[in-house]
């Protein structure tokens, strides 16, 4: 692996600082608890729209629709900041992570002015739309239908396990577009609005519960021809380049920053826990590394990238599942306060969906595997 992503890390230092000092303010202002999985669990519009005044969503986009064009390394490195600190970032995280690059990479020039300039003030909150009811993790089973109409488009079907729609103003929504015997083909993406007519959206609470995901259901929906994003039938191909965003990222190694911290104040001077620190320490960095290289080769094929996401979810979601039950395990007795203690259930009780969210563990190892064979993970 070169040494140009971790030089450029390095050399961030005062925009680190400038994170931390900013996170400093918004506690004293508007005190906020800090999470685990805060990316997923935590959410205030308030703060998104702080952080876009500081031009830190959308760092790398155009500056022609309000992007800060900066490099991928200075992105990670607030990214990071926000995460290890626990912040409220979930109300726009997949508007910046997945959202914005697909509609800068496959959106009309209307798409572009609308949406950009809005997601990066922190003002315009976006829904995933893949999932559906009965279908686990084969994702190419949509049933969700769009019909064209005179004008535009009517949309029926249901969505689940969609992150944030209670709080979102838009779902991009996967749909099957066209009857195909290629079940990958006749694919498209809508941006829907989620106050339309025939839209419910109905939270789900979980075991702790919250309610961060929702079942999203879409009953004669109709959309005009500008919520088509990209060309019709071109779905499948941009939810692959779009999930790999996903699945390659700060979030797959620092989701539980806050259990470690702790797990590293409480620790005891015993050949146990220095063993525990260190192998902990050990795995987050090699997965960091891996999430590095993939920022650093930025012109790969699109199937490498892909194959590189899945590598880097997958041992970093088996990390972080495995390193909660460990603190537990370590931890056991130990926790004095009822905030560490309340941190620590919560990491326990989210440990199940680790591995699940945005591709199991067995998907991602076919993508894994498929790509080696054909050689997409060659040099």
């Amino acid at each position: 692996m070169s040494e140009r992503p971790v030089t450029e890390l390095a050399a961030l230092p005062h925009l680190r600082a400038r994170v931390r000092r900013f996170l400093a303010e918004e506690q004293a202002r508007a005190p906020y608890r800090p999470a685990i999985d805060a990316w997923l669990t935590s959410a205030s519009a308030e703060f998104s729209r702080a952080l876009g005044s500081q031009g830190w969503i959308g760092m790398t986009w155009p500056k022609e629709y309000g992007g800060g064009e900066c490099s991928a390394f200075e992105r990670l490195a607030v990214v990071e900041e926000l995460l290890t600190a626990g912040a409220p970032v979930a109300a726009h995280w997949f508007a910046e992570r997945q959202i914005g690059p697909g509609i800068l990479k496959n959106g009309t020039e209307r798409q572009k002015r609308a949406f950009i300039p809005e997601i990066v003030a922190g003002r315009l909150f976006f829904a995933v739309g893949m999932s559906e009811p009965g279908s686990g993790s084969d994702l190419a089973s949509v049933r969700t239908r769009a019909e064209r109409v005179p004008g535009g488009w009517r949309i029926n079907g249901a969505k689940v396990w969609s992150s944030g729609a209670h709080r979102a103003h838009y779902m991009l929504t996967l749909c099957r577009s066209a009857v195909s015997e290629d079940r990958h083909a006749g694919l498209s993406q809508f941006l829907v609005p989620l106050d339309a007519p025939g839209v419910q959206v109905r939270p789900i609470r979980s075991l702790d519960g919250e309610a961060e995901f929702c079942e999203v259901v879409f009953d004669d929906v109709l959309v005009d021809d500008d919520a088509l994003l990209g060309a019709e039938g071109d779905g499948w191909k941009q939810v692959t380049g779009e999930l790999a965003l996903e699945r390659n990222g700060a979030e797959r190694y620092v989701s539980l920053y806050l259990e470690t911290m702790m797990a590293a104040r409480l620790a005891r001077p015993t050949r146990r826990d220095h063993a525990y620190l260190g192998e902990t320490a050990a795995a987050m960095w090699s997965v960091r590394a891996l999430s590095l290289r993939t920022l650093a080769e930025e012109n790969r094929p699109q199937a490498r990238r892909e194959l590189d996401a899945a590598l880097v979810k997958d041992v970093g979601t088996v990390f972080e599942q495995r390193q909660v039950e460990r603190a537990r395990r370590l931890l056991a007795g130990r926790v004095p306060g009822e905030e560490d203690r309340a941190l620590l259930r919560s990491a326990v009780e989210h440990a199940p969906s680790i591995t699940l969210r945005g591709g199991t563990t067995e998907v991602l190892r076919t993508i894994i595997w498929s790509g080696l064979d054909t050689g997409g993970g060659r040099a």
